[in-house]
């Protein structure tokens, strides 16, 4: 029998910590739990999680600076971290991802969605490495091929449009700063225009559809999924 997938939850509200973590046990995860951050940086090194899902708001060390330290060492590179929060502004998912972060979920918890969620996050982990085609709904990319479907329709995009499209879809609901998209995908010594970004990106919502990308006014770009 293949070894159980480990989820660390991480919540100072003992409610939330009990739900989670009979609803992952239900799914066949072995859990484990902390209520604070200090006590989740021991267990994390202890019990080396395949993911972990932290809250962001905790007494004495939040889940940003929990993320930050656990990146920090080696072990946990290839550890999935989930933020879980009530709140929903954009600037703390900025600096969730900006630690490290690999999602954002937001309170209250529906199991069937976390599950969903943390399945095709556990996925996307294992497989990597090994598979060129990244699937999100009915949105396929073959990085191999460079093909895009959406549905049973094929879609053909331009290099530069290709190359936005795969850099926000590399990590969902990063934020992607424009400065950050200027010099990944046009290169930090190339001037181009200010609107030049927009552009592409409403190409690329006219040929896949307006919700996979959202913009963060006065920001940038993340991709939704």
């Amino acid at each position: 029998m293949a070894d159980k997938l480990k989820i660390l939850t991480v919540d100072d509200e003992p409610d939330i910590l009990e739900f989670i973590q009979y609803n992952l046990e239900k799914e066949g995860f072995e859990v484990r739990t902390a209520d604070n951050g200090k006590s989740a940086v021991e267990i994390a090194t202890d019990f080396k999680p395949d993911l972990i899902i932290l809250d962001i708001m905790m007494p004495e060390m939040d889940g940003i600076e929990v993320c930050r330290l656990l990146r920090e060492k080696p072990e946990f590179n290839e550890t999935v971290i989930v933020f879980l929060t009530a709140r929903n502004e954009d600037y703390s998912e900025i600096a969730g991802f900006d630690v490290g972060g690999d999602d954002y979920i937001t309170k209250p918890i529906r199991p069937r969605v976390l599950i969903s969620r943390l399945h095709a996050l556990l996925r996307r982990r294992t497989s990597k490495e090994t598979t060129p085609v990244l699937v999100f709904g009915d949105l396929s990319i073959d990085t191999e091929k460079i093909v895009i479907t959406v549905g049973e329709r094929e879609v053909t995009l331009a290099k530069k449009e290709y190359e936005l499209l795969l850099l926000l879809s590399s990590r969902p609901g990063k934020v992607f700063t424009r400065d950050e998209i200027f010099s990944q995908v046009w290169g930090s010594g190339l001037l181009v225009g200010e609107r030049t970004i927009d552009v592409h990106i409403r190409k690329i919502r006219e040929k896949i559809g307006n919700h996979y990308i959202k913009t963060i006014k006065g920001i940038g770009y993340k991709f939704n999924f």
